[in-house]
């Protein structure tokens, strides 16, 4: 479909999925879900002055399609940001950063899917001089339609690692769905932001032209916690650095920045030191956090605590990543460890494995815990966040 009579000479989009947001000469898209149809409100965002309305079977489609049409209205720098881990925090950073300078549109919160990265394309207006698009993948094919809606100019992919081993199939199958950014980049002229000290990004991007930058090391006086952010960290300053922002600068914005929604927060309760890292939990996040964890010198009176979500999606590979977990834990000597979901309990752990966060909480208000640095890590499934005000 021509979009151009909805978007030409426009300065800006008012687009909207929901009903009660509709204001007077906005867009409404009319999504239909598994508990929810947005056709049912097309009369009366009518009456509430939508100056247009996208509805029927097809409506996410052409929502998509608009989105695109409006990204090519935009001579702009589109960075797209995707990886197993490291994704969300890497563009935040990167969105403070290049703030410096520019008006940055970003992905806000974790509208990374089919439907979050066209409407943060149209929220871009022609007064935003950068866009920086998260994007999430959980089958094969994703990133290249993700890619084919917003059309980067360049793209980095901060790691690929065991997530959504369900749906990908293998670790292999990640790699070629992360790699669908690359292939894009390297078809249309554009280039990417590589970590050099990734084996698996070195052989993605082969014939790609790179901006590069190492892992480095976490720098001192940001709000960040775990060693795994140094990477996300040094991905921030190199984009940064490409579009002439002095690492002065750069670091000035990480370390104003501080880290929301669960993901590597640091708090101090009256009784336990914790760390909140509850939003995203695979294999490789989970080691990661772990290592951070395990190798911080942080000396309470009863030492280190280990409070452990599931890993969802991992199909046939379930049982084997949890036992690893468990046998990370092990040879860690763990002071204390509470583990959450009934994937644990298909492992060897000799840990208390609690069914769900309820039971992990009613276990909580009996037996507190005091003096501990806490590691609080899992995904958003197990609600983790539940159990913060027991610690």
């Amino acid at each position: 479909m021509d979009w151009s009579f909805l978007i030409k000479n426009k300065e800006s989009l008012h687009v909207t999925t929901d009903s009660r947001k509709v204001t007077p000469g906005c867009i409404f898209v009319a999504l239909k879900g598994e508990h929810f149809d947005g056709n049912d409100f097309v009369e009366q965002a009518e009456r509430d002055g939508a100056a247009y309305i996208i509805k029927g079977e097809n409506a996410l489609q052409e929502l998509q399609d608009l989105a695109r049409a409006w990204r090519r209205q935009l001579d702009i720098p589109v960075i797209a940001i995707t990886g197993t881990n490291g994704k969300t925090t890497t563009k935040e950073l990167t969105a403070a950063v290049l703030s410096k300078r520019f008006n940055v549109c970003y992905t806000q919160g974790n509208l990374n899917n089919q439907l979050g990265v066209p409407l943060t394309l149209l929220s871009i207006t022609r007064a935003h001089e950068v866009a920086i698009i998260e994007m999430g993948a959980s089958h094969p094919g994703d990133i290249k339609e993700l890619v084919e809606i917003a059309e980067p100019t360049c793209g980095l992919i901060t790691n690929v690692g065991k997530a959504h081993l369900e749906g990908f199939g293998s670790f292999d199958g990640v790699q070629k769905t992360k790699a669908e950014l690359y292939d894009f980049l390297r078809a249309h002229g554009g280039f990417c932001f590589r970590n050099i000290d990734n084996p698996y990004l070195t052989k993605m991007a082969a014939d790609l032209k790179t901006v590069e930058y190492t892992t480095g090391t976490l720098p001192e006086g940001t709000h960040l916690v775990g060693g795994y952010n140094a990477e996300n960290v040094s991905a921030a300053i190199c984009v940064g650095a490409y579009f002439g922002i002095s690492r002065e600068q750069a670091l000035e914005a990480i370390r104003a920045y501080v880290p929301t929604n669960n993901r590597s927060q640091l708090m101090q309760t009256e009784r336990n030191t914790v760390i909140v890292d509850a939003y995203n939990a695979n294999p490789t996040s989970m080691t990661a956090a772990i290592n951070a964890f395990a190798n911080s010198q942080r000396p309470t009176a009863n030492g280190q605590c280990y409070i452990l979500g599931a890993m969802r999606e991992l199909g046939e590979y379930s049982r084997l990543e949890h036992q690893n977990i468990v046998n990370m834990l092990l040879e860690r000597k763990a002071d204390k460890v509470l583990l959450v979901g009934e994937e644990y309990k298909q492992t060897t752990a000799p840990y208390p494995v609690f069914e769900n966060v309820e039971a992990l909480c009613a276990y909580l208000q009996k037996e507190p815990l005091s003096g501990y640095s806490i590691l609080l890590k899992g995904s958003r499934s197990n609600q983790l966040e539940k159990v913060i005000p027991l610690l």
